[in-house]
């Protein structure tokens, strides 16, 4: 009989104590030990590993110098979703482990159904533990794409069961939904637990690398929004993707944290309909508001997210402070940067902004991290403290500094196109990016400036 140990592990973090503690020495958790019985794995060889399937290679244990090992380029399977392939670096990868986090109720398993059923020449295994296959079954009818797809529904959480299936399936692609509700007979504690949820992710690794199928996981998230079970197991996977958005609205991101197979900066914008979900190829169409007449307070940034340049729409509300500390209040930007930049308005430019209430807020429920937004978030700052507004026509792209200088940014020619496409007659750009930049091939006018001085001269005369 294999020898068992009992252990403590953090819930939050998975940290692994040998005794109770009451604050968490890795997350500073308070509470957050629960004891857990492990048993050390057995001998016994997974059902999954005595069989042959396609692309199961045994891996050599020697060492092999680098120029003598053979590279084969794997080409990688393409969906129909062009957001989806963009995300993951253009397509899912062969023996990829894929691990899709976001909150409940945000279309998680509405996203991953509609991607099994999107690819019928690939054989599909939708594995669900917290749905039964008639619910599975509606869900596919509310898609309307079940008739031809090539996708098989199992609902079990045993990882050796599941396995057995595979073995008789022979699937391509496989779903696993959620990785909370599998248990392992090898961990003798319950569902979810920090441990089942590691060795559970373990053995579908294992898996994933030596039959070279690609794997997604959906996973829960915290109430603080990271996804819930050790921090190891964003380690282990290979691509984590964050489903965002509000339920209250229509719209959701897919958000690339890490990706070892393509840019970890990427995202796709879905609609949530009641068909599905659908591609959004031009972001620009909800990230501005569409007005009859300018107004005071909102301007126009040239932003890039990953590689995708795109328009959106900053909106302030400038206000006189009714109580003796003035807020500040932002929605989609750093709080403390917003601070700084009204600490350059006041300091270098003599603007008092002290006592007055500041409210920012990034239209479409973007959340922005992109220093070139900076230009549009001063603009907009002054537009609405001087109730002028900003032609609708203007779009900015720059980063401000301390001293009230106007920086450069990266990938100046991308934004350019993308202001030039969607119809904008000018974009305020920094002076030192116009170093190598022909101006003439665009039909758009560019406006080199230096420091604020220039912007607002040009701006509010």
């Amino acid at each position: 009989m294999a020898k068992t140990k009992s252990a403590y592990f953090c819930q939050n973090c998975g940290y692994e104590a040998s005794k109770w503690m009451g604050q968490c020495p890795s997350c500073k958790q308070w509470n957050s030990f629960v004891e857990e019985v492990v048993e050390k794995s057995s001998s016994k060889v997974p059902e999954w590993r005595s069989t042959t399937t396609t692309g199961n290679t045994k891996r050599a244990n020697k060492a092999a110098i680098i120029h003598e090992i053979v590279y084969q380029d794997e080409s990688r399977i393409l969906t129909p979703d062009q957001e989806f392939n963009r995300v993951l670096g253009g397509g899912i990868v062969p023996g990829s482990l894929v691990l899709i986090g976001g909150e409940p109720g945000i279309g998680k398993s509405t996203l991953m159904l509609q991607l099994a059923l999107s690819i019928p020449q690939v054989k599909t295994l939708y594995i669900s533990g917290e749905e039964s296959e008639q619910q599975i079954k509606m869900r596919a009818e509310r898609l309307s794409q079940s008739s031809k797809a090539n996708c098989y529904i199992l609902t079990e959480t045993s990882t050796q069961n599941i396995f057995k299936q595979i073995e008789t399936v022979q699937p391509n692609v496989i779903v696993i939904d959620s990785i909370q509700t599998l248990h392992s007979a090898q961990i003798e504690s319950a569902p979810g637990s920090v441990s089942q949820v590691r060795e559970c992710t373990a053995e579908l690794l294992r898996f994933a690398k030596e039959t070279s199928t690609p794997v997604f996981i959906v996973g829960h998230i915290t109430k603080d929004g990271s996804i819930a079970g050790p921090k190891v197991l964003e380690h282990m996977v290979d691509t984590v993707l964050q489903f965002e958005g509000d339920r209250h609205h229509v719209y959701r991101i897919l958000r690339a944290v890490k990706n070892r197979f393509g840019s970890a900066s990427e995202l796709g914008i879905y609609e949530m309909q009641g068909s599905g979900l659908r591609e959004v190829s031009n972001p620009s169409e909800i990230m501005i508001s569409q007005r009859d007449e300018p107004v005071s307070g909102v301007s126009i940034a040239a932003m890039l997210e990953g590689m995708r340049p795109m328009m959106i729409e900053v909106q302030a509300l400038v206000s006189n402070s009714a109580f003796g500390t003035a807020q500040r209040s932002s929605t989609g930007y750093d709080t403390k940067r917003l601070n700084m930049l009204l600490a350059v308005l006041e300091k270098r430019f003599g603007f008092r902004l002290s006592a007055q209430d500041v409210f920012l807020n990034i239209a479409g429920g973007l959340r922005v991290e992109d220093p070139a937004i900076d230009l549009a978030v001063i603009v907009a700052i002054i537009s609405s403290q001087q109730d002028i507004p900003i032609k609708t026509s203007l779009t900015f792209a720059g980063e401000v500094g301390l001293s009230g200088e106007i920086r450069a940014v990266n990938r100046i020619e991308q934004r350019i196109q993308e202001a030039e496409k969607l119809g904008f007659d000018g974009i305020f750009i920094s002076k030192f990016n116009t170093k190598g930049l022909d101006a003439k091939k665009y039909n758009i006018a560019i406006r080199p400036v230096a420091k604020l001085e220039d912007l607002f001269s040009a701006l509010f005369g």
